[in-house]
């Protein structure tokens, strides 16, 4: 599957999750659909999603920085993470 940043604009605030925790949750909960990750995240925050996210066969993509990412959720601050829920 092949996600674009700028869809998550257009996804409604239910249908997604903001944040390493509130990702990680999702994903444990087996309701992601594909996470998005910022490059520019520390690795140590992150790599523990992209651990799940293979072992779950979850689809993930980056975003360029955690601005970005924020920026396009929605929310006032960058983001390490998000994810679209099923």
């Amino acid at each position: 599957m092949t996600f674009n940043i700028e869809e998550l604009k257009n996804v409604s605030n239910s249908n997604k999750v903001v944040g390493t925790k509130q990702t990680l949750k999702i994903i444990n909960k087996g309701e992601a659909k594909h996470v998005i990750i910022a490059k520019d995240a520390e690795d140590k925050v992150v790599s523990p999603l992209v651990d799940l996210c293979k072992e779950k066969e979850i689809p993930w993509s980056y975003a360029e920085s955690m601005n970005e990412l924020g920026k396009t959720c929605g929310i006032k601050v960058g983001a390490s993470a998000a994810a679209l829920i099923e």
